[in-house]
C-alpha cells in the first residue's frame, strides 16, 4: 500500500487551521497546533506563500489563507455550477440527437470533460467523465480555442499534432478554422481526431459574456453527416447543439442569446 506524504499532509492540516480560525495565525500558533518544529513550520508556510495559497501580514507577521485557494474555489465551483446548470439541457440533446453529449472545459493544455451522456441506444459504452481531448483537432477544442484567449495562447504555442490524415496542424490553417469557427458560431471535426467519428461543438457563455466551456455532439460519421456528403455535418444537429449551447449560457446569465 502506498505511504501518504508527510509534508503534503502537514501542509493540508495547516490550510486546515487557518481555513477554521476567525483571526490570523502567528508561526508559534501554528507550530503548537500541529505538534510542529517552529523550522519545519516555517518552511511549510514559506512554500504555501510562494504558491500563494498563504499570505502574512506585514505588520504582525501573522498567516492566513491566500488569493490562490480563492481562484481555485471559485474555479471548482464554476465547473460544478456549468455541470448543474447543463444537466437537462445535454440530456435533451443526446434524445433529440441519437449521438452521445460531451460538455468540456478548458483544462491546462486540452479540454477536461466534466459531463458525458450516452448515446440512447442499447450499445455499450464507457464514461468519458474526466477524460481529456485535444484543442486542435477535436470541435470541442476549437470552440474553445476560438472564444477563450488564454486556449488560443495555449494551442497556438504548442505542437499541433496530427491524428488523422484530416487533422489541421499548421497554424495558419487552424487560425482560419478558429476565424470560421467564431463566425459560424460552431465547430466540427470530422476524422481529425478519430477514423470514422465526428462531432459539432458550440460555445456556453456567462453573465459576463465570457466563454466557460462547449457543447457538442460526437458519433459515427455516416450518422453526424449528411448522407450524400460525409464531410458535412447534418444542419438539424448543428441547429440542435447551438440551440443548448444557448439555453445552457441563457441559465448562466447570459443575455444576448
Amino acid at each position: 500500500m502506498a505511504r501518504n506524504i508527510q509534508s503534503l499532509e502537514r501542509a493540508a492540516a495547516m490550510l486546515r487551521l487557518l481555513a477554521g480560525g476567525e483571526r490570523r495565525l502567528g508561526l508559534s500558533d501554528i507550530a503548537s497546533a500541529l505538534g510542529l518544529a517552529k523550522g519545519t513550520a516555517h518552511g511549510i508556510l514559506r512554500t504555501l506563500q510562494a504558491e500563494g495559497f498563504v499570505e502574512q501580514d506585514a505588520a504582525s507577521g501573522r498567516y492566513q489563507l491566500g488569493a490562490e485557494l480563492l481562484r481555485l474555489g471559485n474555479s471548482y465551483l464554476d465547473v460544478h455550477e456549468l455541470r448543474a446548470r447543463a444537466l437537462v439541457w445535454t440530456d435533451d440533446l443526446a434524445r433529440s440527437s441519437g449521438e452521445a453529449v460531451y460538455l468540456g472545459v478548458l483544462h491546462q493544455q486540452g479540454v477536461l470533460i466534466v459531463h458525458h451522456v450516452f448515446r440512447p441506444d442499447d450499445s455499450r459504452q464507457v464514461l468519458e467523465v474526466g477524460a481529456m481531448q485535444p484543442l486542435h483537432s477535436t470541435a470541442l477544442g476549437k470552440v474553445i480555442s476560438a472564444y477563450d484567449p488564454v486556449a488560443h495562447s495555449e494551442v497556438a504555442e504548442t505542437e499541433r499534432k496530427e491524428f488523422t490524415a484530416r487533422t489541421v496542424s499548421g497554424l495558419t490553417e487552424f487560425e482560419s478554422v478558429l476565424d470560421l469557427t467564431r463566425a459560424r458560431g460552431y465547430a466540427e471535426d470530422v476524422e481529425e481526431t478519430w477514423e470514422g467519428v465526428a462531432s459539432v461543438a458550440a460555445p456556453i457563455h456567462d453573465r459576463h459574456r465570457m466563454p466557460v466551456g462547449a457543447i457538442g455532439i460526437t458519433g459515427a460519421v455516416e450518422r453526424v453527416c449528411k448522407p450524400d456528403e460525409q464531410g458535412v455535418p447534418r444542419p438539424e444537429l448543428i441547429a440542435a447543439v447551438r440551440d443548448c449551447a444557448r439555453a445552457v449560457s441563457r441559465d448562466l446569465g447570459a443575455s444576448r442569446f
